[in-house]
């Protein structure tokens, strides 16, 4: 089963985009991120029609996860547990081919310090315990989506220029490497330990063209997931592409 993530910056926006790529890659699951669509208004149809099966959990304008899957989508789960006051739809999590998976769009947090990273902080201390409670099913699990964390200074092109942002601070990444040490796994890191790679390219300041980009897109795996994996990669072609997403997909592939 191959499985890719991407922060696809509007889903309507980049439809053409998206279900070309689709079309032209062997994925068989696309976690979503900041689709910025409500529910009735995400192009669903335009999926089936290609043969996929979707589930969404959007809000107008903001945010919004999705998941396209060629495979039934079973057992479906819309929010992060935790906070039924929140009403931010950034999590959507469900079982395709006996994998749990959930698409991510963790809060950016800046302003740092301020009620954003306070609330950032807080999501993430959710996340945390949801993903314990799925440690504890003893079935594949992988997290994906844009954490909005920036793990080590090796996933930034410029450390100190991030320095103190939401995405670099010692909190945020203290929460990020705490999923990792109760057992999850960072599937590029898997494979590629050291290797410089980035998934965000900003729209200013030629970022793009100068590979000037971060590492805020990830793959999390749970052991029974990681035991699967055989490669992980990101393809940088949808990026170079006319009004693409700032992200570019990141997936792996576990054997059955």
């Amino acid at each position: 089963m191959r499985i890719a993530s991407w922060n696809v910056n509007s889903a309507k926006a980049r439809l053409e985009i998206i279900t070309g790529w689709l079309q032209g890659d062997n994925t068989d699951v696309l976690l979503m991120q900041e689709i910025k669509s409500q529910d009735e208004n995400f192009p669903v149809d335009v999926f089936k029609e290609l043969g996929w099966n979707v589930a969404v959990h959007g809000q107008k304008s903001y945010n919004g996860v999705a998941i396209a899957s060629r495979l039934p989508i079973e057992d479906v789960l819309v929010g992060l547990p935790g906070d039924d006051s929140d009403e931010q739809a950034r999590y959507l999590e469900a079982t395709i081919g006996g994998v749990r998976v959930a698409t991510i769009y963790l809060p950016n947090g800046n302003p740092a310090p301020g009620p954003k990273f306070d609330y950032k902080l807080a999501w993430m201390a959710r996340l945390y315990d949801r993903a314990i409670t799925l440690l504890e099913s003893e079935i594949p699990v992988v997290l994906g989506g844009d954490f909005n964390v920036i793990p080590q200074d090796i996933d930034c092109y410029d450390p100190a220029g991030w320095a103190g942002d939401a995405l670099t601070r010692i909190e945020s990444r203290a929460a990020f490497f705490k999923i990792c040490y109760a057992g999850y796994q960072d599937a590029l890191r898997a494979i590629h330990p050291d290797g410089v790679h980035y998934t965000y390219w900003d729209y200013q300041a030629g970022a793009w063209a100068r590979d000037n980009g971060v590492r805020i897109d990830h793959l999390l795996l749970s052991p029974e997931a990681a035991d699967r994996l055989e490669t992980v990669g990101i393809d940088k072609g949808p990026r170079g592409l006319e009004r693409p997403s700032d992200h570019t997909p990141i997936w792996c592939a576990l054997r059955d």
